[in-house]
């Protein structure tokens, strides 16, 4: 199938699609595993994102960004995930972020395993918080940006943030008074 690009160019569908998966699969995939936190799943969940982006690229209605309208899908894909198998509460899983130790500092090795520690706290979050906190500050998206992932207004998502950020901080403060 053949998509009129704005420049006039055609270009297949395949090749769109090939274009998106190389420009936006590694930031989907980041996306994907910091809701699931397992790297099958999160492969699965991609492919499911590629594959219903390549079924609704002739009714992409060019009113968002492809980014934006990948990362809508990929998000839909992960709650979809996460009503399928009903999981209430994530569980992290190191795997991604296996560290050599031996070759690090002592202060890197404090600081992956910090990272690691906020990376389980944020998945722990409930959805809500969760997507805007990982839009934010993984993705580095606005506000009005994320609104529009979100489907959501910006209000809505300031007071996400603003409560998502307060709550992690308390679930980081009790575990470091546990160590």
């Amino acid at each position: 199938m053949l998509i009129q690009k704005s420049n006039d160019l055609e270009i297949t569908s395949e090749d769109l699609l090939h274009q998106l998966m190389v420009k936006y699969g590694s930031e989907l995939k980041r996306i994907a595993y910091l809701y699931v936190n397992d790297r099958v799943e999160c492969e699965d969940i991609i492919q499911e994102v590629f594959i219903t982006c390549y079924q609704n690229l002739a009714n992409f209605r060019h009113e968002a960004s492809y980014k934006t309208w990948l990362i809508r899908i990929t998000i839909n894909k992960c709650k979809d995930h996460r009503k399928r198998w009903s999981i209430k509460n994530l569980i992290y899983k190191p795997e991604i972020y296996s560290l050599n130790t031996s070759h690090s500092s002592e202060n890197e090795y404090i600081q992956q395993q910090h990272s690691k520690e906020i990376i389980k706290q944020i998945a722990s979050l409930s959805g809500k918080y969760k997507e805007v906190l990982i839009l934010y500050y993984y993705q580095e998206m606005n506000m009005k940006e994320i609104s529009n992932v979100l489907n959501i207004s910006i209000n809505t998502v300031k007071s996400r943030l603003l409560r998502g950020k307060e709550v992690l901080k308390r679930k980081l403060e009790r575990s470091s008074q546990l160590e």
